[in-house]
């Protein structure tokens, strides 16, 4: 429209109206007369005239239209119409990248890309996740395996950003040399409030020492948007030789690569030293057996993904996990499990200060897990692979209806 306005002010233009039969007044047009639907040569002026594609021009024109400054400029139309087209092009993509950066997951100041980067003082990793579809469950919120792949991914993408990543898995130059691997021997989670769909959530990481053999690792998870913290996260690891499948003391020489990155600093969640009872399958209340590992559930160290061992936990408290939401978990790994393992999963609700079958007063619920070998060559039949305690708050709606009840 831009450029057919410009023309139009430079260029007026009148379209000859035909009529069957019947000869219109003649239009000059830079000395050129024309008659529309002309039916037989005739003279004009004196002149002869011919016939060409349906027009009667003049052979000798007697006038001319004087030259002027307007009719020597050449067309600008086309020109016209391309600065139009690259004007519009070029709006539509800035509202296209403003539309960009005011999404949550696309902020500048926040890792747009979800990469991950060092901050404070090359000692912390902090990297944001968006919640996806498939990573929600029947609550609509982010599940706990979720969460714990996020901290799990953060942990390796910081050992590749501070460049000690070899071929092993989390494993530095060092230890691949030694032929050896991180193992996880005691994780603890507190969830306070669960993402949802479409959240962007902001995971910190950091080491330190544990030990004279160990190392820690804290994660602190929070909402992009208003800075809360959502979970908190501790654990501790050991070294493992790949081929014997033995804990191996830290060498000098894998010290001196992480120890440069040791935070000092205690804890996120304060590690406690509360002494479960056996829990066997005659005194547990729920059980789930028959697990066994699929291809999928291994890590390039071929054994079972650490994540996966919560998932086979809540298995065997599918009525707990119905009502209730998971407010915290402390996981004691014993040993390792494999391709060829078989598992049983047992959940014991625990008293908890209340007599209302485990229930306390405050609509808590505690709970006693194990892992078990059902038996095989990966283990001592009956032999403890996971051990842990978990605490359960209830669900919203649950929550709301347990207030009324008491303030009945």
């Amino acid at each position: 429209m831009v450029a057919m306005s410009a023309t139009a002010s430079l260029f007026p233009v009148s379209s000859p109206k035909p009529h069957c039969g019947i000869k219109t007044k003649s239009l000059h047009s830079g000395g050129m007369q024309v008659k529309a639907n002309a039916q037989a040569p005739a003279e004009v002026n004196g002149s002869k005239s011919r016939l060409i594609n349906g027009f009667e021009t003049d052979d000798y024109p007697t006038t001319h239209a004087p030259r002027t400054f307007i009719n020597q400029l050449p067309d600008w139309s086309m020109l016209l119409a391309a600065i139009t087209t690259i004007f519009l092009a070029a709006e539509k993509q800035w509202m296209m990248l403003e539309w960009k950066t005011k999404r949550p997951d696309m902020i500048a100041d926040m890792d747009p890309f979800g990469l991950g980067r060092i901050v404070q003082d090359s000692l912390v990793f902090r990297q944001n996740f968006s919640i996806r579809s498939y990573e929600i469950g029947a609550d609509r919120t982010a599940s706990i395996e979720t969460l714990m792949n996020h901290l799990q991914e953060t942990a390796l993408n910081h050992v590749k950003s501070a460049g000690l990543l070899g071929d092993g898995f989390g494993s530095t130059p060092e230890m691949c040399k030694k032929n050896l691997i991180w193992v996880v021997t005691k994780m603890q989670v507190i969830v306070d409030r669960y993402p949802t769909w479409g959240d962007v959530v902001q995971v910190d990481t950091w080491v330190a020492q544990s030990g004279k053999n160990g190392m820690r690792r804290d994660w602190l998870l929070r909402d992009c948007k208003s800075g809360e913290i959502l979970t908190r996260a501790s654990s501790n690891w050991v070294m493992m030789n790949k081929e014997t499948r033995k804990l191996s003391k830290l060498p000098d020489e894998v010290r001196g690569e992480i120890g440069q990155f040791f935070v000092d600093a205690p804890p996120v969640v304060e590690d406690d030293s509360i002494k479960l009872p056996k829990l066997a399958e005659t005194t547990a209340d729920y059980v789930r057996d028959g697990l066994t590992p699929r291809w999928s559930d291994l890590d390039v160290n071929q054994h079972v993904n650490n994540v996966k061992y919560i998932g086979w936990i809540l298995e065997s408290a599918s009525q707990v996990v119905e009502k209730y939401e998971l407010a915290s978990i402390t996981l004691e790994y014993r040993r390792e499990c494999r391709k060829d393992s078989v598992l049983k999963s047992l959940t014991a609700v625990l008293g908890g200060g209340g007599d209302n079958g485990g229930i306390c007063d405050s609509g808590q619920v505690d709970c006693q897990h194990v892992l078990l070998f059902a038996g095989g060559s990966d283990g001592t039949p009956g032999g403890e692979v996971v051990k842990g305690r978990s605490q359960w708050r209830p669900k919203y709606g649950e929550r709301v209806d347990h207030l009324r009840a008491g303030n009945i």
